[in-house]
């Protein structure tokens, strides 16, 4: 199991929990986490997981896994699957409580029964369209539906044949009758069952009624025996519902407490938008690396503990704000720097060779694996005649403060030694530099020369001839836009997909020993960033994501606020 930060900063739902258990109305704390197995886990949800299992862990309490399988339609078993794993990778564990809302549908079915017994649910045959029309505005009061007078003993009879099939998909409703004049929209009558002709993941062909969020999720809570429903801001108005239904029922009744949705710059978080990327062939799927579900920053290289220290770091609120996408990088590129090992990666190669080295010659160079743990060691690093350094390493016309290679100019080999340009060759047609023409000095090994001369600039490369081939792929923001969610009038979140949000190098060049890098392991390319190796990674044919570069600008941006 995954490290996990300290849960001990306290936050408005500790502390009402922290009353409600002073007050005695629990004496124990039970939460869960309720997603629907429509799609991939994303961020937001990490935070809803964190906060979820987190607060029980505070209370000594227990937190179960329940998802919310009430819409046959869009479920299936694949995202069910993906929520356990992506649960378990957070660090998290619901140990024997897996449950599913189908396990209650005999008991909701009941609750449903009672409720039209009491006379407070009513069959309605009022298209969706019409039920829309009905309800009203904010401003203005709904009014009722002419089938909501019917008798008990009728509302019995239609809903049993609902659910025996009588009836075809959106012929009827069974609704709760409250209040059409009621200032807040979700009282005004709210839909119970729908009829659904779908074949479930779980249930198969038993049921073609299927109950709505609203109805399944507080009874399902009370069934459990949940003392603490945490919810989002987007159910606040759903709560006065949530206990109308628990108190009809005369049943176990929790306390819903809600808090503010994670909201990231540059990121869409909503699970339907999502969908319609992956549906539609924008992104390669739900683990693309660019997505911000927690498959795709897994597959880029994001770790659990950087994604859970963001989580904490955030906070718990109860006021929706956007977060800076450059804070949870930062925590990323902190969290690998302690943990992956330094490499070098030349991915825009140009050769360079070594005019006065002897040809044939081989040496074995001692480099660091990682300074931050000196029990990483070292390891062993090909040196030969015939090299290859990054393009941007080179220029035939340096500009000012240019430190690297430059006609004349020495630089520092990392590890290795102090070369000086002789000259260059360029491809005509093209005008891009082929081969640099260097010497090296054969006293400055490990980079330093004896006679004491300066050199400002230390660039990395790799050996020609044991470099490996390798596919590396660049990251940028998948959107254009600081909040996607704000479009301009005639446009969609899509107008503002990034273009250049994925940079495909196939052409790179790796030190050796990365040719056996197991998928999933953690890379620092020195002077360039942190990368990951692809799950698709083979010896044959190496991919690498780019996790983070190595720029800190959440750092900047902050330290610029502070002066």
């Amino acid at each position: 199991m995954t490290e996990s930060p300290t849960f001990g900063a306290t936050n408005f739902i500790r502390e009402a929990i922290a009353e409600d258990l002073a007050a005695g109305r629990f004496n124990r704390v039970q939460t869960r986490f309720p997603p629907e197995p429509n799609g991939y886990l994303h961020i937001g949800h990490a935070k809803a997981i964190v906060i979820d299992f987190g607060t029980a862990e505070a209370f000594n309490g227990i937190c179960s896994l329940r998802y919310d399988d009430t819409n046959p339609v869009k479920e299936d078993v694949e995202f069910v699957d993906a929520i356990k794993e992506d649960i378990h990778w957070l660090g998290f564990d619901w140990q024997d409580r897996e449950f599913y809302a189908s396990d209650y549908f005999d008991r909701l079915y009941a609750f449903a029964l009672q409720m039209i017994r009491m006379g407070k649910a009513y069959v309605d045959d009022l298209s969706a369209d019409e039920i829309r029309e009905y309800r009203g505005t904010l401003t203005e009061p709904g009014k009722e539906s002419p089938y909501r007078s019917r008798g008990v003993a009728e509302n019995l009879d239609l809903f049993e044949r609902m659910r025996a099939g009588e009836f075809p998909d959106g012929a009827r409703t069974l609704r709760a009758k409250i209040d059409m004049t009621s200032g807040n929209i979700n009282l005004r009558d709210p839909v119970m069952y729908r009829i659904l002709h779908a074949r479930h993941h779980r249930t198969g062909d038993r049921w073609c009624i299927y109950p709505m969020y609203d109805f399944a999720h507080g009874q399902s809570d009370s069934i459990e025996g949940v003392t603490h429903s945490l919810c989002d801001l987007a159910y606040e108005d759903h709560r006065p519902l949530y206990d109308w239904f628990l108190d009809q029922l005369g049943i176990f009744h929790p306390r819903q407490i809600e808090f503010a949705r994670l909201n990231l710059t540059y990121t869409i978080l909503s699970k339907r938008y999502l969908k319609q990327m992956v549906d539609s062939g924008l992104v390669s799927g739900w683990d693309d690396p660019r997505m911000p579900t927690l498959r795709g920053m897994r597959r880029r290289g994001y770790t659990a503990r950087a994604v859970r220290n963001f989580i904490e770091t955030v906070g718990v609120a109860k006021k929706e704000n956007l977060i800076e996408i450059s804070l949870l990088e930062h925590l990323v590129r902190e969290d690998l720097n302690k943990v992956a090992l330094r490499v070098l990666g030349v991915l825009d190669p140009v050769k360079v060779i070594l005019d006065n080295y002897p040809e044939g010659k081989v040496e074995v160079l001692e480099a660091i694996n990682n300074p931050e743990d000196p029990s990483a060691g070292t390891r062993d690093l090909p040196f030969a005649r015939e090299l290859y350094i990054d393009q941007d390493d080179f220029r035939e016309e340096p500009p000012p403060k240019y430190f690297r290679l430059a006609p004349g100019r020495e630089v520092r080999l990392r590890y290795g030694y102090i070369i000086q340009c002789q000259s260059f060759v360029k491809d005509e047609r093209t005008g891009r530099v082929t081969e640099i023409h260097c010497t090296y000095d054969p006293e400055t090994r490990g980079g330093y020369a004896p006679d004491g001369r300066k050199v400002q600039g230390t660039i990395h490369w790799v050996s020609a001839a044991h470099a490996i081939d390798a596919e590396v792929r660049l990251y940028d923001r998948l959107f254009t836009l600081e909040d996607p969610r704000e479009v301009n009038e005639g446009k969609t979140f899509l107008d503002y997909l990034n273009p250049d949000s994925l940079k495909v190098l196939p052409n790179c060049k790796l030190e050796p020993g990365l040719r056996d890098a197991a998928p999933g392991g953690h890379y620092q390319f020195e002077r360039k960033g942190f990368f990951a190796v692809d799950w698709e990674s083979t010896p044959e044919h190496p991919i690498f994501n780019q996790t983070v570069p190595l720029r800190d600008s959440w750092a900047k941006i902050e330290g610029a606020k502070n002066k």
